[in-house]
């Protein structure tokens, strides 16, 4: 297993995805363990498929992916990954201020 630092990961990150290829590799912080980078080829495709969907659902619940783009990261048909957020409970559709007003526009108009 390969080990590197913060400061080593930011000045080549190359070197370690090439390390990460032939084996999971530590990243530390000061002299503790941080992090593991794991190369997600062929050998690792059951973890990928257990993770994509896990990685993109954090980072749609986060507001950093549209609901589509997070879709395309975990792998699964748009329906399925609705359904996929839907047993986290995690929310499609957010209410904003927006969404107030124009229910009190509809509500004025019945």
């Amino acid at each position: 297993m390969y080990a590197t630092n913060v400061r080593n990961l930011k000045k080549n990150p190359s070197e370690a995805l090439r390390q990460a290829e032939l084996a999971p590799v530590l990243v530390l912080k000061g002299n503790t363990p941080n992090a593991l980078i794991l190369h997600l080829d062929e050998a690792l495709d059951s973890t990928k498929n257990m993770l994509s969907p896990a990685l993109a659902s954090s980072l749609f619940k986060d507001k950093v992916l549209s609901l589509g783009a997070a879709a395309k990261i975990s792998g699964l048909p748009l329906v399925d990954f609705i359904e996929h957020l839907t047993d986290l409970d995690i929310d499609i559709v957010t209410a904003d201020q927006q969404t107030e007003n124009e229910l009190q526009t509809l509500n004025s108009w019945l």
